[in-house]
């Protein structure tokens, strides 16, 4: 069965066959997946090219694959108002890669890519202003990526004493709490155990 999206997909495909842009129908939607340092080329085609005309970039986001190499995939999201169409580009980004910055296509994309370098740790060359955007600025480690501990370094109470907010290091009180990266909750095994005896 031909998607509605197919002529649209053949059209990148001949056009951006230089840059090896490969391109999948899934479940009704159109994914581009691209190399990093053909990412500009790629955007500047789907916001100009007349079949595509992508003039809205929805997201930015990112997929952490700590196994893999490359290990992050950036994700963006676009929508084309005038053919009511959406794209999706998937580039694969090394640890440590500069990412370059489509601040200068699409201004929404100043947040976005703030918001990625703040979860992920992915850098962005030339944006005019990256700093974390979610977290405090003395914030220590990106959240979303999954070598990130699930009870954070730091948790937040209200000292009496002092009549504000504070931070201090998580202590986990409960010895039946051992979380591990291969074992997230052994907890539950080891108080099954003592109901048994």
């Amino acid at each position: 069965m031909n998607s509605p999206l197919e002529p649209l997909k053949n059209h990148i495909d001949l056009s951006l066959q230089s840059l090896r842009v490969t391109t999948l129908i899934e479940k009704e939607e159109l994914t581009l997946y691209g190399a990093l340092p053909h990412l500009e080329s790629i955007i500047h085609f789907l916001r100009e090219d007349s079949t595509c005309w992508c003039r809205q970039l929805v997201d930015i986001c990112a997929v952490d694959y700590p196994e893999r190499s490359p290990r992050f995939d950036a994700v963006y999201h676009f929508l084309s108002l005038s053919y009511n169409h959406r794209i999706r580009l998937i580039v694969g980004v090394e640890e440590g890669a500069l990412v370059p910055s489509v601040g200068h296509f699409f201004r929404s994309a100043d947040w976005f890519e703030r918001e990625v370098y703040d979860m992920f740790g992915i850098p962005f060359k030339n944006h005019t202003d990256l700093r974390r955007i979610l977290t405090d600025y003395t914030f220590e480690g990106h959240p979303l990526r999954k070598d990130f501990p699930l009870t954070g370094f730091t948790e937040v109470h209200y000292c009496d004493t002092q009549e504000r907010v504070m931070t201090r290091p998580v202590h986990l009180q409960d010895p039946l709490r051992d979380y591990t990266y291969d074992n997230s909750w052994l907890g539950s095994e080891k108080k099954a155990e003592g109901d048994n005896q």
